[in-house]
């Protein structure tokens, strides 16, 4: 019989946690499952499912992380629809996959949508969720944006609404409504004048970024989410934000040179619930971009979970949380300037622009 080393000793450990609680919530939902009940289905100790996830609401959101990832071997797009209007149509549809089919159970049903009812019961978890949105309608956006003028957010915002609204019915009222009707309308959503603009407010009254000139190392082991590739920075703009400032992300990507690369870190003080939180949301959606659009809407932007705050170690900050907001700018291999606080990644980005000959 072979021994297994302590490494593969715990991922079968923590495979089978997994799938005893994705059992759990599929038969009873969150609300009511319960951590005993896992650890009996797993075969295991109480302790042992808290040593891997601390929470019941970790385990929840590791269950759908999971869920998402196994979802994700559809091929991917080659060719991106040639409208804007075909590209909503194709992104609702692919999106609404996840509705559950009628005489599903509810608490099976509400897993398949992802649903995060009655998960957060404080004001922590909505107001992440309000961020990620502004983030997942950013990439959305960027893809409706290519090859035309014109900012795309505010559609982008409509859109995912839209599709939120009908993954709620779907869960409140199981059957009701069609979604062929629903990807029908959000294609249609593209015809609508919005007059979106970009101005924040508060730009003009952020501090300019400080100039300097450090030495730059990148660092290595970090994968785009989006690409899935690694991502070497050489050159561009590097931007930490903490889970409450995902919003801030379109400044950095707004700020840049057409064509220059802006690689956005995310990082949390919790990584545990709110970091699980991000990182179901951001690859859930993805996944469905990358079903629909090939590759170049996003090859300027790099997106990255920094889990353990690697990114942001390399650009010099020592304590990360949701409130985090850091930017440099890096030219030929030197940090040329540095922002910190509100605006950070307009400042850096701007300052980028002007270093440039």
């Amino acid at each position: 019989m072979v021994r297994l080393t302590r490494v593969e000793q715990q991922a079968r450990t923590r495979a089978a946690v997994l799938a005893a609680a994705r059992e759990e919530f599929a038969e009873h939902g969150f609300g009511p499952a319960r951590v005993d009940r896992i650890a009996e289905r797993a075969e295991l100790t109480r302790g042992a499912v808290y040593s891997n996830f601390p929470s019941k609401r970790a385990l929840y959101l590791a269950v759908l992380i999971d869920l998402v990832g196994k979802g994700s071997g559809e091929p991917l797009a080659t060719v991106s629809p040639t409208s804007r209007l075909d590209a909503l149509g194709v992104f609702a549809r692919v999106w609404l996959e996840r509705l559950p089919l009628v005489g599903d159970s509810a608490p099976g049903g509400r897993l398949q949508l992802r649903s995060l009812d009655g998960v957060f019961d404080d004001e922590h978890g909505p107001a992440v969720l309000a961020q990620v949105a502004r983030l997942e309608a950013l990439l959305l956006a960027l893809a409706l944006e290519r090859g035309a003028p014109g900012r795309r957010v505010r559609l982008a915002e409509l859109v995912l609404t839209m599709l939120d609204g009908a993954g709620h019915r779907a869960e409140t009222s199981p059957g009701f409504g069609d979604p062929f009707d629903v990807a029908h309308a959000c294609r249609h959503l593209a015809t609508i004048d919005l007059e979106d603009t970009w101005a924040p407010p508060h730009l003009p009254y952020v501090a300019p970024a400080r100039t300097c000139a450090d030495p730059w190392t990148a660092p290595s082991g970090l994968v785009d989410v989006i690409s899935g590739e690694s991502v070497a920075v050489t050159d561009g703009l590097v931007v930490v934000l903490g889970a409450g400032r995902l919003g801030a992300a379109e400044e950095a990507v707004r700020s840049a040179k057409p064509g220059e690369q802006v690689v956005v870190a995310v990082v949390t003080g919790d990584p545990e619930e709110t970091g699980r939180l991000v990182r179901l949301r951001v690859t859930d959606v993805v996944a469905c971009l990358r079903r629909v659009f090939a590759a170049e809407p996003w090859r300027h932007v790099r997106l990255v979970l920094d889990d353990d705050a690697v990114m942001a170690s390399a650009i010099g900050l020592t304590d990360v949380g949701d409130e985090t907001e850091s930017a440099v700018s890096v030219r030929a291999g030197v940090i040329v300037g540095r922002a910190h606080g509100r605006g950070a990644g307009h400042a850096a980005g701007a300052r980028k622009r002007e270093a440039m000959p």
